[in-house]
C-alpha cells in the first residue's frame, strides 16, 4: 500500500508546480497588452484612426490615459484637416483652425482630441451649409431641413428628474417629420415611471459626430431646447383629451404628457419642434441654456401707416403620427386698423362667409400613440404646424404643438347643418381659431373658418411702430 502512496503524493507535488508555473507563465496573464511598455503600446496607437482610439478608450483605465494622448491625437488633426506638406487646411474656415491650433499648445491635456472632435463637427456643418440655401416659397424655411438634421446626425434627448435628484437620460422611442416640424416620443418607464414624482423634464439637441463605433456613443454636444418645471405646471394641467387607456395633459405648448387613466404613472412624452432655426437651436446652445435667436428687425416704413398689418403670408399644417390632415398656403392675408381689439391683429385666411374657400381635410382628426406593447387612438387631437410670415417672407411666428377640437352647440350656419367645432390654440404672442364643420353625406370635415390673431405688441417690437 505504501507505493501507491508515494505516487499519489508524486502527483500532488507535479500538479502544485505546474500550478505555479501557469501563474507565472506570461500566457496566462489576465491582459497581455497591459505588460507592454507604454512606448510600445503608444507606438501601436500612433497607427489608429480617430474611430478606433475613441473606442480603445473605453476598455479601461490605463487605455482611456493612452488613447488621448496628446501627440497621437496631434498627428490625427494634422493628418485630417491638412492636404499636404504645406499644411493646406482641408476645412473651409481656414483662420478658425490656425487660431484653434495656436491657442492649443499652451491647453491641458486632451485638447487635441476636443480639437480633433469640434474641427470636424464645424467642417461637417459648412459642408452641408449650402443644403439650407433653397428656401421654400411656401413656409420661408430651408427646403432641405429634414436631409441636413438627419446627416449631420442630429437628435434628441430628454431627461427626466424626481424630487430625490435622481436623474436619467433617454433617447425617443420613435420620431415622425413633417413639412415643417418634427414629432418625437419616449415611451414611459425608469424615472418617468411616476407621473407625480418629476420635477423638471429638460429636452436637449445632441449633435453627434459620425464614428464607426458599434455600440458606443459617440461624442456630441448637447444644446438645451426646453426645461419645464413640473411642480408648478402640475397645478393646472390642461387635458386635451383621452381614450379608454391614456389621459392627455398639456403642461406647455409642444409638449404632451401621456398618462395611464388607472394608475398616476407615465405612458409616454411627446415633444413637437418646429422647423424654425432647429439646427441652431439643436446644437448652438450649451447644456444648460438654450440658443438665442438673434433679433432681426424689419426696415421703418414712414409712408405707409398700414406698415406691419399687411403682406402676411400663412403656412398651416394639421398631421399626426399616421398621415398629413391639412396642408394649406395663404398669401397677402392682411388687418385694417379698426379690426384690431383686445391687444390683438387678426389676419383672416378662410372666411366663413366666402364658401370657395373652405376647405376639406383629407381625413379624421385623431392622435395616433404607441407605448412598448400597446397602442391607440386619442379622437379629436393632432398637432398643428403653423408659419406665419411678415412681408419680407421670412418667419415671423412659428409654432408647433398638439390641439384639440371641442364641439360648438351653439354655432349656427345656412350653409351647413352638420355638427360644429373649434379648434383653439393660443400663447403669449398670438392665437388660432379654426372652425369646422362634420358633413355627414361626404363623411368629411371641412374648414370654414381660419383666423390667426397677433399680439400687438409683437407687431410693434418687429416692425418698430406703435399700433
Amino acid at each position: 500500500m505504501a507505493a501507491p502512496k508515494e505516487d499519489i503524493s508524486r502527483t500532488g507535488r507535479a500538479a502544485r508546480t505546474s500550478k505555479r508555473a501557469d501563474k507565472s507563465s506570461p500566457a496566462s496573464s489576465p491582459n497581455l497588452m497591459e505588460r507592454l511598455p507604454s512606448e510600445i503600446l503608444m507606438k501601436i496607437l500612433s497607427y489608429l484612426d480617430a474611430a478606433a482610439l475613441f473606442s480603445i478608450s473605453h476598455i479601461n483605465k490605463l487605455f482611456y490615459q493612452l488613447a488621448n494622448d496628446d501627440a497621437v491625437w496631434n498627428k490625427i488633426y494634422i493628418a485630417g484637416f491638412f492636404k499636404n506638406k504645406k499644411r493646406e487646411p482641408i476645412c473651409t474656415d481656414e483662420l478658425l483652425l490656425k487660431t484653434a491650433a495656436t491657442e492649443a499648445r499652451d491647453r491641458a491635456a486632451g485638447y487635441w482630441r476636443r480639437l480633433h472632435f469640434t474641427s470636424v463637427a464645424a467642417y461637417e456643418v459648412n459642408k452641408w451649409k449650402s443644403h439650407l440655401r433653397p428656401i421654400s416659397l411656401h413656409t420661408g424655411m430651408p427646403s432641405q431641413t429634414e436631409r441636413v438634421l438627419r446627416n449631420l446626425h442630429v437628435s434628441w434627448e430628454l431627461t427626466a428628474s424626481d424630487h430625490s435628484g435622481r436623474q436619467c437620460t433617454r433617447e425617443p422611442s420613435w420620431s415622425h417629420f413633417c413639412e415643417t416640424s418634427v414629432t418625437l416620443c419616449w415611451s414611459g418607464g425608469g424615472c418617468l415611471a411616476d407621473y407625480q414624482q418629476i420635477s423638471t423634464l429638460q429636452i436637449h439637441g445632441v449633435r453627434r459626430i459620425a464614428l464607426n463605433c458599434p455600440g458606443l456613443k459617440t461624442p456630441g454636444w448637447r444644446s438645451l431646447m426646453a426645461k419645464l418645471d413640473m411642480e408648478a405646471l402640475a397645478e393646472s394641467p390642461q387635458v386635451i383629451g383621452q381614450d379608454r387607456l391614456v389621459e392627455l395633459k398639456l403642461p406647455q405648448p409642444g409638449v404632451i404628457i401621456g398618462v395611464w387613466r388607472d394608475q398616476p404613472s407615465v405612458a409616454f412624452v411627446m415633444v413637437t419642434l418646429h422647423f424654425h432655426r432647429l439646427l441652431e437651436r439643436s446644437s448652438q446652445g450649451s447644456s444648460v441654456r438654450p440658443y438665442v435667436e438673434p433679433i432681426i428687425k424689419s426696415p421703418f416704413d414712414d409712408i405707409d401707416p398700414e406698415y406691419g398689418l399687411h403682406g402676411y403670408q400663412l403656412h398651416i399644417v394639421l398631421y399626426n403620427s399616421a398621415c398629413t390632415i391639412m396642408s394649406r398656403s395663404f398669401p397677402q392675408i392682411f388687418c385694417r386698423r379698426t379690426q384690431i381689439s383686445d391687444g390683438l391683429i387678426p389676419l383672416p385666411a378662410i372666411s366663413s362667409t366666402i364658401n370657395s374657400q373652405h376647405t376639406p381635410l383629407s381625413c379624421g382628426i385623431s392622435l395616433p400613440w404607441r407605448c412598448e406593447a400597446l397602442q391607440g387612438a386619442v379622437k379629436n387631437c393632432c398637432i398643428m404646424s403653423l408659419t406665419l410670415l411678415d412681408e419680407f417672407k421670412t418667419p415671423f411666428w412659428c409654432v408647433a404643438s398638439p390641439v384639440s377640437m371641442e364641439r360648438e352647440k351653439n354655432s349656427v350656419s345656412y350653409d351647413y347643418d352638420g355638427k360644429h367645432f373649434l379648434i383653439h390654440y393660443r400663447d403669449s404672442e398670438g392665437q388660432v381659431k379654426m372652425n369646422l364643420v362634420w358633413m355627414k353625406e361626404q363623411k368629411q370635415f371641412f374648414v370654414i373658418s381660419l383666423v390667426v390673431s397677433v399680439s400687438v405688441c409683437k407687431v410693434n417690437k418687429h416692425f418698430n411702430r406703435n399700433y
